[in-house]
């Protein structure tokens, strides 16, 4: 299904190996924004929370990120296979460095999680246009081999945001983890506006309107339905949990409706004819949902568990990321020479549910070294997985679709995320609100002064409290979190399930832009960029003022 203009093949794209490269780097100055923003705040998460009077409620901070993030997904990714990507991704990035200031400035706390939310509409840019982009400019064959660079990202990020969030913290205020997005964001702009050169498009059908509402309206009534399930204060039983769940139902019914009369669907429905799409899906599901619900919440068990610092809890994090890194280069290297990926899923689910296995022994008398073993595992196993399955879903879609497959997957994973953290994180903060409010109950404080401690509590007011009150909030977080991961688990058997089922589809030799016809590679790159410059010094000679340079397609 075509639903852009047809290709102008008189004046194509020459997208030889440099240009590829300066569009790469675009692609890394977007990625490096956000990843580095996710480290630093999940640094600084406790002492945001606690300093803003928000601990019983911290997971909305992740989940208000994730629901944004989730819900604009299809958005950029059937937007972008319309429209283009370029003016989107400067969008992108523009919204999420205006959220960051609003931010840094918020006086309260749901103030706060507002302007997360916003940041959310922004990172969802990112990460799938990002995606998107490379299926556009690098063939499945060869796009392996690139998983190094966006490796590197994540480790600088893994390494500078941990450092940077706990010099804020100790040293500063938590406000600096988004005063430095500015900066970064401004540099990713103007990068972007140069070096991001790709083909504007125009819509040569409707716009699914109807199932961008529908859409986003049952996204929001799951994770309410999920978030008030799981609260004391409302629980599984409440009218206004079904509520949501009702509203879930009709929105979700009326978005299947919009999509069957829909003349270009925001998520075509064919997609879930094409076995490989639905199952690569179900794994990034069920990996999203026990993956980000054990992520959201590990800096927080060890930075007031095992009593370190902010900038300690968040380096010991590195090892996560290190063994990610480490497994993502080498699976990524593994599939551009073999062209096999099934076997990577298979073996990252095992050693994820592994090492989420190890974590359900964690308590407050856990060496550190240990957790980082653990942490490190962990990290490998997720990255057997996490971009093997996008290559996956890019790969078994027609060029046309690569947005709305890439998309519609990170969306189901990102559904599963959200899903987890707001589940397990209301088990989480519920049992620790109720452990708080017991260990201030016996130290003397009344039950509403002990409620008022538990919402204010970060790790600066903890070493202020005398000793045994100190061993009761580190016996509370620990008792509160170790226990979650059982639940999270048989989630990740049955994505071991699914990638026993994957089938393995021959990786294309095509990018997607050269198989669309808006892009020509290789040596009719080659001839065709020295045709451009030889045309632009011909007009330089016959004109005294040049029109700029030829980059391709309504560029």
């Amino acid at each position: 299904m075509s639903t852009t203009a047809p290709p102008q093949a008189t004046n194509p794209l020459a997208l030889t190996q440099r240009r590829i490269w300066i569009i790469f780097s675009a692609l890394i100055a977007g990625m490096l924004l956000a990843s580095l923003d996710q480290t630093i705040v999940s640094t600084a998460m406790p002492t945001i929370v606690g300093e803003l009077g928000g601990v019983e409620h911290q997971a909305w901070i992740t989940t208000a990120y994730l629901l944004a993030t989730t819900i604009v997904m299809p958005i950029y990714g059937k937007f972008g296979d319309v429209l283009g990507r370029r003016h989107l991704f400067l969008i992108a990035i523009a919204l999420f460095t205006l959220s960051s200031v609003g931010a840094a400035f918020a006086g309260g706390f749901w103030v706060f999680v507002g302007f997360r939310a916003l940041q959310g509409l922004g990172g969802g840019g990112l990460m799938i246009l990002s995606q998107a982009i490379i299926a556009d400019i690098i063939p499945a064959s060869e796009r392996g081999k690139y998983m190094g660079p966006l490796g590197g990202i994540f480790g600088l990020s893994a390494v500078a945001g941990p450092l940077l969030g706990g010099y804020f913290v100790d040293h500063l205020t938590w406000q600096w983890a988004f005063y430095i997005n500015i900066p970064i964001g401004i540099a990713a702009f103007a990068i972007a506006w140069f070096a991001l050169t790709l083909p504007n498009k125009k819509a040569t059908k409707s716009i699914d309107l109807a199932g961008v509402a529908f859409l986003s309206i049952a996204t929001t009534c799951l994770i309410f339905f999920s978030d008030f399930g799981g609260s004391a204060e409302h629980g599984w039983s409440a009218l206004s949990t079904w509520l949501w769940g009702a509203g879930l139902l009709v929105a979700a019914t009326c978005f299947i409706v919009a999509e069957l009369r829909a003349s270009d669907p925001i998520i075509p429905l064919s997609l879930f004819r094409n076995r490989v799409f639905i199952t690569a899906t179900g794994i990034g599901f069920t990996l999203g949902l026990g993956m980000f619900a054990a992520l959201a919440f590990v800096p927080t068990f060890l930075q007031m568990s095992s009593g370190t610092s902010a900038a300690v809890s968040g380096l010991l994090m590195l090892p996560m990321m290190a063994g990610l890194m480490t497994t993502s280069i080498w699976s990524g290297i593994a599939i551009t020479r073999s062209g096999r990926y099934r076997p990577y899923p298979i073996a990252g689910t095992l050693v994820t549910a592994a090492a989420m296995l190890a974590m359900t022994t964690l308590s407050a008398h856990t060496p550190l070294w240990l957790i980082c073993v653990f942490l490190l595992v962990f990290g490998a196993g997720l990255g057997l997985i996490m971009q093997v399955v996008v290559l996956v879903v890019q790969n078994a879609v027609p060029p046309e679709m690569v947005g709305t497959a890439t998309s519609t997957n990170n969306y189901f994973r990102e559904v599963g995320a959200a899903l987890g953290v707001a589940i397990f994180g209301a088990i989480f903060t519920n049992n620790l609100s109720e452990k708080l409010t017991a260990v201030f109950t016996r130290a003397g404080a009344s039950p509403s002064d002990a409620g008022q401690a538990t919402e204010t509590l970060d790790p600066s007011v903890l070493e202020k409290l005398p000793q045994s009150v100190q061993e009761g909030v580190v016996s509370a977080y620990a008792d509160s979190l170790a226990p979650v991961f059982w639940y999270l688990i048989p989630f990740l058997l049955v994505a071991f399930v699914l990638a026993l089922l994957l089938k393995q589809v021959p990786l294309s030799h095509t990018s997607g832009m050269v198989a669309r016809g808006e892009a020509v590679s290789g040596e009719e790159a080659l001839e065709l960029e020295a045709q451009l410059r030889t045309a632009r010094k011909s007009a330089n000679t016959s004109t005294p003022t040049s029109a700029g340079p030829e980059t391709g397609p309504s560029d």
